[in-house]
């Protein structure tokens, strides 16, 4: 059956359900095909999963990483730099203007994340419905967290902070699983990592830049027309933010067969390359039915499990100024001291991610980032020399970050059925993960300082568990792969791990 594409005039495209009975049945039933060698062995790994591109194929995938991958970046650079200003903000005597007492401040920074846990998976459930057009859906959400964000500068009081955070929350919950998701639809089980990597590098690019930031705002606009440096730096955030919303508005792809900017051609081949490469391919049937199909998903609950325990270890973002402060050197210099660990780290996880798309492994990858992060954690907690405690900075960042985008990219792979599937499975992963962002701030009360134990403790223990749950994941899959085999069909699409 051919469909009339409403972007492209009177050409027909091939419907989803065209493309599983010519795409799945041939790859899926019959054996993956691909490019064969000099001796006709098929170019495909041990889990089905194509290792070579056509020309076209490739020239595709170029050309979404150009359009795609830059914009997201600055959105999400902006995101978290919008997030975390507060942790600097601190520094420049937020706490003091606002007559902030106790734990309040910790209460502040966690309640932001009460509001990610309302918005995501509603979010990610209208984008996959086609309803709305992803691009639009998000830039504008954008254009709603830079007003907030740069409200903060007017709050004068501990109740206006904290309304300002939740509505922070609200506003820039839709972006990331939105991200996530849109990559998802777009890049294959060996491609997405990469990609992923790369968007939350941004993550940790912002937190390394944020410090140097935020010292030469308030070293120069400190007093400026009566405000203080802190408020500066929100109104400076938000209005930034608010001129990439308005590129991302152009430069964002929606679906791959309605992407203004792809031919019709490119449309179509960056369905069915999505199609073939996609473990138990099912036609869609919905948001609702999709939402349902991600919650009776077993495997998805320890994914959840997964991911809520890497978070939780990476949950010394929000403080990491506060604990590399612990090392005794002045503010500004602390700020720039929060610099060259997110650099290491941030070049760690994309390099983590390529490798563990280049061989299609996820169980070593997370658990070498693990194990790295555990040391940092360990030597943190035992020592208060100045020098062993920023190795550690640099040891515990770098471990602990690398490991997401692997796991985000495992659960497309993973749980990806269906396009409605796939964006509540990771909405749902990213709302129940993020939540550990709610407890973990009250690891580091300031009485704790300045070793941190309980939360260096903490958090050791949280990259243990993230270690057996990805071993404990991957004998699953195992399982899951020797029922999919049946004798005979030896190049059958498998699950990765």
């Amino acid at each position: 059956m051919d469909v009339i594409d409403p972007r492209a005039g009177e050409v027909p495209t091939r419907s989803r359900a065209d493309s599983m009975s010519k795409i799945d049945i041939e790859h899926v039933e019959e054996g993956f095909p691909e490019k064969a060698d000099e001796q006709g062995t098929r170019n495909v790994d041990q889990f089905g999963t194509q290792l070579g591109y056509p020309p076209e194929e490739r020239k595709l995938v170029r050309k979404l990483d150009w359009h795609i991958l830059p914009i997201l970046f600055c959105m999400y650079y902006m995101n978290k730099t919008d997030q975390n200003a507060i942790a600097n903000a601190r520094l420049n005597n937020l706490e003091k203007s606002l007559h902030l007492k106790g734990n309040q401040f910790n209460i502040c920074v966690s309640v932001l994340y009460a509001g990610y846990t309302l918005i995501q998976i509603p979010s990610n459930m209208l984008m996959s419905t086609k309803k709305v057009r992803p691009s639009v859906w998000m830039a504008c959400w954008m254009m709603a967290w830079a007003g907030v964000s740069a409200a903060t500068a007017a709050v004068r009081n501990y109740h206006g902070l904290l309304a300002v955070r939740l509505l922070l929350g609200f506003a820039e919950a839709p972006f990331y699983p939105g991200a996530v998701y849109l990559l998802s639809l777009f890049y294959t089980r060996r491609e997405i990592a990469t990609r992923i990597s790369i968007l939350y590098s941004a993550n940790i690019f912002a937190t390394s830049f944020a410090g140097l930031i935020s010292a030469a705002t308030f070293s120069a606009l400190s007093g400026k027309h009566g405000l203080e440096g802190w408020r500066w730096l929100f109104i400076i955030l938000g209005v930034v933010t608010f001129v990439i919303a308005i590129v991302a508005l152009w430069m964002l792809p929606d679906h791959p067969l309605t992407t203004r900017w792809l031919t019709l051609e490119e449309r179509q081949l960056a369905q069915d390359r999505m199609n073939r490469d996609t473990v138990g391919l099912q036609e869609s049937k919905g948001a609702i039915i999709g939402f349902k199909q991600a919650l009776v998903d077993k495997r998805l609950w320890l994914l959840v499990v997964l991911q809520n325990l890497h978070l939780a270890a990476c949950g010394f973002n929000s403080f990491f100024p506060t604990v590399v402060k612990t090392l005794g050197f002045s503010t500004t210099i602390t700020l720039v001291l929060t610099c060259p660990p997110y650099l290491v780290s941030g070049g760690f996880a994309i390099l983590l991610g390529y490798l563990s798309g280049r061989f299609n492994e996820r169980t070593w990858h997370i658990t070498g980032g693990m194990l790295v992060a555990l040391a940092g954690f360990i030597i943190a907690d035992v020592t208060l020399n100045t020098a062993a405690r920023y190795i550690a900075c640099f040891l515990f960042a770098t471990g602990a970050y690398s490991a997401n985008s692997i796991i985000l990219g495992w659960v497309s792979a993973t749980c990806g059925q269906t396009p409605e599937k796939k964006a509540a499975a990771l909405s749902i992963v990213n709302c129940i993960s993020m939540a550990s962002f709610i407890y973990t701030p009250y690891l580091y009360p300031a009485t704790d300082g300045p070793r941190y134990r309980m939360a260096m403790t903490a958090n050791a223990c949280f990259v243990t568990g993230v270690i057996f749950c990805t071993w404990g994941l991957r004998v699953w899959l195992q399982a899951e792969n020797r029922r999919i085999q049946r004798p005979g069909a030896e190049h059958k699409l498998l699950y990765a791990y």
